[in-house]
């Protein structure tokens, strides 16, 4: 996370002010993308993964102030699913490597709107939903084709706080981010 403020587009604010509900990929987005197994002597295997403080911050405060959040993501993981049950978030659906009918699930099911939905990736999988919604984000280090496809790419890189980053810019769209920080603080 950049420690200047950070200047968010007008285009961009415009885009982020009907946000309801916030959707994140997993892996290169609020983790750094490593994928982390040990195997055993026995054969079992046990995965890793690292989260960012900041982006479970931004998360909880982001459903704190009325944004429901969620994720999808391809691979299934028991650190996946407890770190969403940590930040308290409504939407966690894995093991979908096509996300786009995932996508339109929590779409009926939160009864929002494209418009209303932004969503944070950082890989091709994650195209077609950024497509779609009314605020498409690409963490600092997507690819190529991901940044393209955007509204906004993040100073921060995925696992390193740019899930919050998002969480800041969709508040202070809304004109709610003073009203947050006292939130964040108890």
């Amino acid at each position: 996370m950049a420690i200047r403020e950070i200047k968010f587009p007008a285009p961009v604010l415009r885009r982020a002010k009907p946000v309801r509900v916030l959707l994140m990929d997993v892996d290169g987005t609020m983790t750094p993308g490593y994928v982390c197994l040990q195997t055993f002597p026995d054969g079992s295997v046990a995965e890793m993964k690292m989260f960012h403080a900041h982006d479970g911050a931004g998360i909880k405060l982001a459903s704190i102030m009325g944004i429901r959040t969620g994720l999808i993501t391809g691979r299934d993981s028991p650190a996946t699913a407890r770190r969403a049950r940590e930040a308290s978030m409504e939407f966690v659906i894995q093991g979908q490597p096509k996300k786009l009918e995932s996508y339109k699930a929590v779409l009926t099911r939160a009864g929002v709107t494209d418009e209303e939905v932004a969503y944070v990736g950082d890989d091709l999988p994650d195209l077609p939903i950024l497509q779609r919604v009314g605020l498409g984000v690409a963490v600092a280090n997507a690819v190529v084709e991901v940044k393209r496809a955007a509204h906004y790419v993040t100073v921060a890189k995925g696992g390193e706080g740019a899930v919050r980053e998002v969480v800041e810019l969709i508040l202070k769209a809304q004109g709610r981010w003073k009203k947050a920080i006292p939130q964040a603080l108890a």
